[in-house]
């Protein structure tokens, strides 16, 4: 049975970010846009475990543990705009948010 190194690690942490980065600069509706941003931070989230899991400390749990609960309001509060925003125009697209008030 083979061990993964950190290397593996920062490898899937490197695409999963990649992906997410992708999908922000490609994607024009709001929610997916949303999504991806949310799969880069799950992507820093995963090396900072890495690291902490191998340098045998505990100080990237800590931070993720931080960045979980600054994530849950992020998502509250991100999920509320865009819907204020699709109540107000009738389409989350970002080509069609142009402005921020008619």
């Amino acid at each position: 049975m083979e061990h993964t190194t950190l290397s593996h690690h920062l490898l899937l942490a490197g695409m999963l970010f990649v992906i997410g980065l992708s999908g922000v600069l490609i994607r024009r509706n709001l929610l997916v846009v949303y999504m991806c941003l949310e799969l880069m931070l799950t992507a820093s989230t995963l090396a900072l475990v890495a690291f902490s899991r191998f340098n045998n400390t505990m100080d990237g749990a800590i931070f993720v543990f931080f960045i979980i609960t600054v994530a849950a309001a992020e998502v509250a509060v991100g999920l509320a705009l865009i819907v204020a925003l699709f109540r107000q125009r009738q389409t989350v697209s970002s080509e069609k948010l142009t402005t921020l008030c008619d």
